[in-house]
């Protein structure tokens, strides 16, 4: 088959997952695949079908393809669908700093060719890094019941020994009233200590679902209100987030605050808030969707 055959199946594959026929529309992108191997867009248009069926791994292998054969071109930039994709397939898969890693990847190739995509992308990054942080926060609270369960059972396990020692030591009838006295005696000190260890562990919980006030505004954008995740700087030396100032001046050149004249040419980066913002995620993903 011919490139131009291949450029048919494409757009007849367009045309099906359009109309939301996911499976027909795969089926033909894999024809086309088969007329044109070499082109990596097809591979982008089959892993766009089966990301809408749920089919994560096989998304996977045709963006690693795609992003393969678009190393080995002429131009050698990487395809930023691929990585879009890619962050898509694996989020779902738990493979959360992969998915990080893609999106981020592709939110840097939109923000320097300034893609209209650049808003979705965005929102795939604070996808990421919230349900990351989930992930992290369920781990850490594991940890935590598991911790409580193995200092609390290591208690019992000290009890037990002094209990099994008292039991032993025989006596006297008297005696063994001395030692079932010791035995409630000893008994009831530990039940106090592992009530205590359970309220430490108890206020430290509490204390942690107390903790979340709103986000502070310097990481909040004024128009998405949302943490941002690529502040950029008016004229004015306001921030704003890149995907949200963006699509605002694709409407109208005009500074937000001011309006006075702006450009898109005229953004520059606020590296520090930037890496502020970040942190402020990583340690409260929850803020996603304050």
């Amino acid at each position: 088959m011919s490139t131009q055959s291949s450029l048919a199946l494409k757009e007849e594959g367009n045309r099906h997952f359009q109309k939301g026929d996911y499976v027909a529309a795969e089926a033909l992108y894999t024809k086309a695949i088969l007329a044109d191997p070499t082109n990596p867009l097809l591979y982008t248009n089959r892993a766009m079908a089966r990301l809408k069926m749920s089919r994560w791994d096989s998304v996977i292998e045709d963006c690693e393809e795609c992003l393969r054969l678009s190393s080995s071109s002429s131009t050698g930039s990487k395809n930023f669908k691929a990585l879009y994709y890619l962050s898509q397939a694996h989020l779902p898969l738990r493979n959360y700093d992969q998915a990080v890693a893609y999106a981020l990847e592709a939110h840097k190739i939109c923000a320097e060719t300034h893609d209209k995509s650049l808003a979705a992308v965005t929102s795939q990054v604070l996808k990421c890094k919230k349900e990351r942080w989930e992930h992290r926060e369920k781990l850490r609270k594991r940890e935590e019941q598991e911790l409580e369960g193995e200092v609390v059972e290591m208690l019992r396990r000290e009890m037990d020994g002094l209990l099994k020692t008292t039991s032993s030591s025989g006596g006297e009838d008297g005696d063994k009233d001395e030692e079932e006295e010791e035995r409630k005696e000893t008994e009831k000190m530990y039940e106090e200590k592992i009530e205590r260890i359970r309220a430490v562990f108890e206020r430290a919980r509490d204390k942690e679902n107390q903790r979340r006030p709103n986000p502070p505004d310097w990481a909040i954008d004024d128009i998405s209100f949302q943490v941002m995740v690529d502040p950029v700087m008016t004229k004015t030396g306001k921030s704003y987030e890149r995907a949200s100032i963006e699509e605002h001046l694709r409407r109208s050149e005009t500074d937000p605050l001011t309006r006075t004249p702006l450009t898109i040419k005229d953004l520059l980066p606020n590296i520090d808030l930037k890496h502020a913002c970040e942190e402020f995620l990583n340690e409260n993903g929850w803020a996603v969707d304050w």
